[in-house]
Parts: C-alpha cells; structure tokens; sequence
C-alpha cells in the first residue's frame, strides 16, 4: 500500500496510523528522513547531486518495499514526478528512459495507491518540504499526470478532499483495501 500526494497532504500521518493499525512495517519518505538526519538545504544542493541523492534514495526504497508487506509514504510514481519536477531529463548522464521505465514498472506492486488531495489540508512551513503553495501544486499536477498515463487502473484510489479527520481518512483507506 502507497500513499502519495504533494507535501503537507498528511501521508506521513496517514501512513504511520494505517502501517500500525495494520501492524505492517511502515516505509518512510526516504527525503525527509534524510534531511532530518543530515540537517542540509535541499535547496543547497547542485542540480547533479539533488539528482544522485534521488537515485540514491530510489535504491533505498527498493530495499525497504522487499518485504512481503508495507505501507509506505510515497510510491515509485513520485520519483517519476520528482524527475520531471527537477527535470533531471535535461541533465548530462540522466538515464532517463531506463529510470523512468523502472519507476512505471515498479508501480505494479502496489495493491493499492492512495492519492491525497492537493490543498485539502493547510501547507505548513517545517523547515524540511517548501510551504510555496505553487511548487506543491505543480508536483502534484505532474504525480496525477502520471498516475493517469501510466494506466495503473484500479489500483488507484483518490481520497476525498472533504477527508481531513485522521480517523475519518483512516477508515476510509481501510475500506479501498482489497479482501484478505
């Protein structure tokens, strides 16, 4: 299970109440974790190293979703959005075709792919994600561009935007999973 959206929609709580109500192991966003543990600027960063650090944090990922189950804050989707966002396509040695096939491929595993709505929650300023409304919103438009070329069918669910009581949004994911 995935759940995806621009930052400040609530997947972190949303993923931390649903991994624990389940009792499956919980897959963090891999950039947050870093930037909390490292205490650098993503803004600081050259365009090549914020490119390395995604590919890095791709890798990780990969890692963690082995298990045989996860719920897990973010998807392979948004590495994609990440790559379009940042246009590492532009970027001298961007393996381009062969990230993003992997990223569309990858997207195959999960059962479910929870997309938060954009705006439905008030963008905080953290320190960590900007609070620049439109930066959020244009990740966003590119992750739903993608989920919706790349034809993930009915793995995707859309919560609604009305959804904003954590308890509310928890049972509403549980009654999207599939049986068993």
């Amino acid at each position: 299970i995935a759940v995806t959206g621009s930052a400040g929609t609530g997947k972190t709580t949303l993923v931390n109440a649903l991994g624990a109500h389940l009792g499956l192991p919980v897959v963090p966003e891999g950039m947050r974790e870093y930037l909390e543990r490292t205490g650098v600027d993503l803004h600081d960063f050259a365009p090549h190293e914020l490119r390395g650090l995604v590919e890095d944090l791709w890798r990780e990922r990969l890692t963690r979703e082995s298990a045989p189950a996860w719920v897990s804050d973010r998807c392979s989707v948004d590495f994609g959005a990440f790559w379009l966002l940042y246009r590492f396509h532009h970027q001298r040695g961007a393996d381009t075709d062969g990230f993003m096939a992997a990223f569309r491929e990858r997207a195959a595993v999960y059962d479910r792919i929870i997309v938060l709505p954009f705006g439905a929650i008030a963008l905080q300023r953290d320190g960590i994600r900007s609070a620049n409304h439109w930066i959020q919103l244009h990740f966003h438009v590119v992750l739903e561009g993608l989920l919706a070329r790349w034809e993930l069918g009915d793995r995707i669910r859309q919560l609604p935007p009305e959804l904003v009581d954590p308890v509310e949004r928890l049972r509403w994911v549980e009654a999207q999973l599939p049986a068993g």
